[in-house]
């Protein structure tokens, strides 16, 4: 998935120099992109707020940054940008003694496959006007970050790890020196990182840490073990020494767990914890710690743990209890029973409770984050936030051209105009316009009617007609994929499986699975063009989720085609790449197709991106992205002979440093030789046929 923060992004301006030599050596400082929206709130998941200055709450998103508004959500101000080495955010404190201070740890603990890792703990001194970086740069994903509520300079982190694979960086930090100097007072495994620290209100020296062994693969998610491997553990001298609080826990498997402390009522530990059946749910301790009790099992307060697994307590009233998942639950009897809320947005992540006002509460979700007066019975806006995660972009035909693109956990995919005036989207008005599928798309214009826009949605092709407003599905696919082991499907459609148009025939669409789809008669039926273009390893066509939880949306679907383009010079070569890393190519439509993966390429990558060049058929690019196999090296390579050998184009050291997951690749249709390359952590541009690479970020926040 290519995660975008928002702003569909427009280049202003044209390359005109022949000459690229002299191009290397320019400064282009006053190139500048443009937003175009659209201005719909993207996931969310950290949230905090100012206890003395009420009108005032920090945001986090995922792949968007930092954001602070001042005015209970009315407008919202990025404040990360130009500070922050990545865009997701995973936990925000404030020092509530002196809200000047704030610290940011960086990488969400919603453990998604596709998430951004995390690059350390970055600290403001000035109410978030400027950041200075402060430590942790191999931490991986922060749960938690707790400050002192005297001495602002003793600060918590945890440290959940790198999300791919196992680091000994994992475990709980402290700070007494404001963030100069880090030590680890808690550390568990090299597999086992921290999930949540809480502080006992009057008395700070008392600790609780909730301890989760976690780890992705791109076929699935590994959540939990023993109570050897996580659980949770308490601290009464501020970190020195230790004990594990397990009386009437879960004894089998453990994962991932959320704690709470309320200031009304502090000898109360409440924890929410990811185990097996009925003992999973919402467990509180009234003496400290010492013993639990389950008081609830609810599903819907523990759905997809290594997601969600947030709780809130009101500060005021011990028996109020908030459960954010893919539902926002509330319970007024001590977790006893529990009410569905209404929120703006579904899939809930975080929330922050003013002490002295137990209504007025900033909640976040996939729409962004919101704030209430009266305790959530109306909200501010989401769309104000240009946050949202786009999983690719699309242009069409027409004057002035339209951008096309499917936004992370939103019903259908969207068009915004590349001219002004854009507007700010609202519900029915603004120039937004939904243009079918769902939200994986992608969305593809038709070329010369941009009044038809092709989609998906998880195995089901879609027409949608702009003019009219009607849609029409056919299911290439298994009408349901979730909850299916991926080697019963006779068709394995990733979620955000490829749309391709011909360039020479607008009537030939191809769609991919394991093999290539081909239809002429606009998805009524279909045609297998291939075989299994995928490596195929039986060992990982599993059902996502172990040794706890399934996780059954699909989204680890592994051996499927990822990336597929048809060269706009000969009509029938077509080259794809499949996510578990072979690259094919063929050139009579179909017929046949020959393997040509590079031979020094390390299996299992993804291949993102194929791109056939403009002005030499024998000519393509591929990129490879293996940070999720936890190599995080940069792979772009070029073959100048249909892929009969491949040269590596991104050494790590011209110009793309080594640690820069390459995501797509584009050649200028016009001047050969001009590339522009899209990594994790920002945009690149060669002038040499990929020689040699300059940074091209200009005013581009930093996001993949």
């Amino acid at each position: 998935m290519i995660i975008l923060r928002t702003f569909f992004i427009a280049l202003v301006f044209s390359l005109l120099s022949t000459d690229f030599s002299l191009l290397y050596s320019q400064d282009f400082s006053s190139l500048e992109y443009r937003n175009v929206g659209p201005y719909r709130g993207g996931r969310v998941t950290a949230v905090a707020g100012i206890t003395s200055q009420p009108s005032t709450f920090y945001m986090g998103a995922t792949g968007g940054g930092l954001w602070k508004t001042e005015d209970y959500g009315t407008s919202w101000s990025n404040v990360s940008d130009g500070f922050f080495k990545t865009p997701s955010i995973g936990a925000i404190a404030v020092a509530q003694n002196d809200p000047k201070i704030v610290y940011v740890g960086t990488g969400s603990d919603g453990l998604r496959s596709n998430l951004i890792e995390g690059k350390g703990i970055y600290k403001s001194i000035d109410g978030g006007k400027t950041w200075l970086e402060s430590g942790l740069s191999n931490a991986g994903q922060i749960g938690a970050i707790r400050i002192h509520p005297v001495d602002h300079n003793i600060v918590y982190v945890a440290a959940l790890g790198r999300a791919f694979n196992s680091n000994p960086e994992r475990g709980l930090y402290k700070t007494t020196d404001g963030g100069k100097t880090w030590n680890k007072i808690l550390f568990i495994s090299d597999k086992t990182g921290i999930s949540d620290i809480e502080m006992m209100p009057d008395n700070p020296n008392i600790i609780y840490a909730a301890a989760w062994k976690a780890e992705r693969k791109p076929w699935t998610i590994l959540s939990g073990g023993t109570p050897k491997e996580g659980g949770i553990y308490k601290s009464v001298d501020a970190g020195k020494n230790w004990s594990k609080l397990e009386r009437w826990l879960p004894a089998k498997l453990i994962g991932k767990i959320d704690l709470e402390v309320c200031p009304a009522d502090s000898k109360m530990l409440y924890a929410l914890v990811e185990a097996p059946d009925d003992e999973g749910g919402l467990y509180i301790s009234n003496d400290y710690g010492k013993t639990f009790e389950q008081i609830s099992d609810e599903k819907k307060i523990r759905t997809r743990p290594f997601y969600y697994t947030n709780i809130k307590v009101d500060p005021n009233n011990p028996d109020v209890i908030y459960s954010m998942a893919t539902d926002y639950m509330k319970s007024i009897d001590r977790g006893k029973t529990w009410t569905e809320l209404t929120s703006p947005h579904s899939d809930n992540h975080d929330m922050w409770i003013n002490p002295e006002n137990s209504d007025l509460f900033i909640q976040s979700n996939d729409g962004g984050a919101n704030v209430t007066h009266n305790g959530g019975k109306t909200w501010s806006t989401q769309f104000n936030q240009p946050t949202s995660e786009i999983y690719q972009v699309e242009v069409d035909n027409q004057y002035p051209y339209w951008l096309y693109g499917g936004q992370q956990d939103n019903y259908s995919t969207v068009a915004v105009p590349s001219m002004p005036p854009y507007g700010i989207q609202a519900p029915g008005i603004g120039y937004i316009i939904n243009t079918g599928g769902c939200e994986t798309g992608p969305a593809v214009p038709h070329p010369t009617n941009p009044d038809i826009v092709y989609s998906n949605c998880k195995g089901r092709f879609t027409v949608f007609n702009k003019k009219t407003g009607t849609e029409q599905s056919f299911y290439v696919g298994a009408s349901n994929m979730y909850g299916h082991n991926p080697k019963d499907l006779q068709y394995r459609f990733q979620r955000v499986s490829p749309i391709l148009v011909s360039p020479h025939n607008p009537k030939v669409i191809y769609h991919t699975s394991q093999y290539v789809h081909k239809t002429t008669d606009e998805g009524k039926t279909w045609k297998i063009i291939s075989p299994d273009l995928t490596a195929f390893e039986a060992d990982k066509q599993v059902i996502s989720g172990s040794p706890i939880t399934r996780d059954i949306t699909g989204e680890e679907f592994y051996s499927t085609i990822y990336a597929i383009q048809e060269s706009s010079l000969e009509e029938g070569l077509i080259w794809v790449g499949a996510n578990d890393g072979p690259v094919h190519v063929t050139r009579n439509g179909g017929k046949t197709w020959k393997e040509v993966t590079p031979k020094n390429l390390p299996p299992g990558g993804r291949i993102d991106a194929v791109e056939p060049s403009s002005h030499n058929p024998a000519k393509a690019y591929v990129c490879v992205l293996r940070y999720q196999l936890g190599d995080r090296k940069p792979y772009i390579y070029k073959t100048g002979d249909y892929g009969e050998s491949w040269e590596l184009l991104s050494s790590g050291s011209n110009g793309i440093p080594m640690d820069y997951p390459v995501r797509v690749l584009r050649e200028d249709p016009v001047k050969e030789g001009l590339l522009y390359a899209g990594t994790e952590y920002g945009l690149f541009i060669s002038f040499d046929d990929g020689a040699n690479w300059k940074i091209f970020q200009q005013n581009l926040p930093v996001t993949p």
